[in-house]
């Protein structure tokens, strides 16, 4: 049997992380153990949420789902140490990439500049035949380009200051990683911080509930890809990301 590619271990020498998705509980398929890592080595990490989820629980209405999931991400974060969600409050279940998409993202981006800014999977599948959600692709798109936008004094002029808006424009972001690619070519080392992860993941109770997935278990669930991508960054649990530089010419 041919042995899987390697992965390279992701670079750590940053101080400030945004993370934008589409949905509350996105981040925790997957990417909140390595969050935890991070935090707990002092990094700056703020999460986005594009919406809030208010499409996800068939039994609840939009209004009372907003409610429900809001709360639960904020608890979410706190167990892997992050103090700052936002909501964006974009209609959930039909996002379109395009201009608004873009505007909102890169208005985030220059509010909290990072240096880094992790979002989700946005290819069409997650490898095989599992189709990857309209939302999440939108996103993943808008994020490449609002944080090159967000760099540029002349695209959504009147976010900045000399616009009259708040904000600065802001170019600092080095790199944007999508967590869970099926083209992923590195990856961090999440064995310390597995555990926060699936808790993580279980604070999303009412969403996993109304998914009514039968004896769903996050624990076996998150392991099944942390173990696999471990085995190929040479750690018994890791998450995977697809890496895009946002310098000219890299």
């Amino acid at each position: 049997m041919e042995k899987p590619t390697p992965l390279e271990p992701l670079r750590e020498d940053w101080e400030r992380m945004l993370c934008v998705v589409a949905h509350p509980d996105d981040l925790e398929f997957g990417a909140a153990a390595a969050v935890a890592r991070w935090t707990g080595q002092g990094k700056q990490v703020v999460y986005c949420m594009v919406t809030s989820g208010e499409a996800g629980i068939d039994a609840l209405a939009p209004e009372e789902s907003r409610r429900v999931r809001e709360a639960e991400q904020v608890e979410s974060g706190r167990v892997v140490g992050v103090d700052v969600v936002d909501f964006l409050g974009l209609t959930d279940g039909v996002l379109e990439y395009g201009v608004a998409l873009r505007r909102a993202i890169a208005g985030a981006v220059r509010q909290h500049r990072p240096e880094v800014v992790l979002t989700g999977n946005f290819r069409d599948t997650w490898g095989g035949a599992n189709l990857n959600q309209a939302d999440h692709i939108a996103v993943g798109r808008a994020v490449l380009d609002a944080v090159r936008d967000a760099g540029n004094r002349w695209v959504f002029t009147e976010q900045l200051a000399e616009g009259g808006g708040t904000l600065e424009k802001w170019g600092g972001v080095g790199e944007v990683w999508a967590f869970g690619s099926p083209l992923a070519t590195h990856a961090v080392d999440t064995t310390a911080t597995f555990d926060a992860g699936v808790a993580s993941l279980e604070a999303h109770a009412a969403y996993i509930e109304g998914l009514g997935w039968d004896d769903f278990d996050p624990r076996e669930f998150l392991e099944g890809m942390a173990r696999a991508t471990g085995q190929r960054l040479g750690c018994t649990f890791a998450a995977p990301f697809e890496v895009f530089p946002m310098g000219w010419g890299e």
